[in-house]
């Protein structure tokens, strides 16, 4: 048994360097566009787009991950940051992300956390997919802020 998918989306251009983004199913479009001066910044980058995919599946991983073993986490908020410069070539690329999920409970109402934050990364698909060419760090706070990982 294959444990392969396909997944698919399609990019209509609206204009210029606008493109409408639909993902089937009758889920909403998504239009995305590069912001000035190519774009005119009329919905998300595709930058913006890549690290909202990132954040998104870590925190879905973490979430999997404290919710197998009963735990709330309270909500999670999670903010994704790039850096964004030139290659050897002088090309703009995305040289690096930094995650940061916080969660909504202290770290002392969460069952198994040292095992949960050892291993949930590795079951994110996306975020490991990029960190084989991008240098992605991820950090997770608890409600008081403090760094659990």
């Amino acid at each position: 048994m294959s444990d392969e998918s396909e997944q698919l989306v399609t990019l209509r251009q609206r204009r210029d360097y606008a493109f409408d983004i639909e993902f089937g199913d009758g889920k909403p479009l998504l239009l995305a566009d590069e912001p000035p001066p190519l774009g005119q910044a009329a919905g998300p980058s595709p930058g913006q787009l890549l690290l909202a995919a990132v954040g998104n599946c870590m925190s879905s991983s973490l979430l999997f991950a404290l919710r197998k073993f009963k735990n709330d986490p309270g909500g999670i908020t999670t903010s994704a940051r790039a850096r964004i410069g030139r290659n050897e070539a002088g090309r703009l690329r995305v040289l690096h992300i930094e995650v940061q999920i916080r969660l909504g409970r202290p770290a002392d109402q969460l069952q198994h956390l040292d095992r949960i934050l050892d291993q949930f990364e590795d079951f994110c698909t996306v975020g490991q997919s990029v960190r084989g060419g991008i240098p992605t760090e991820v950090a997770v706070f608890d409600s008081t802020g403090q760094r659990l990982h």
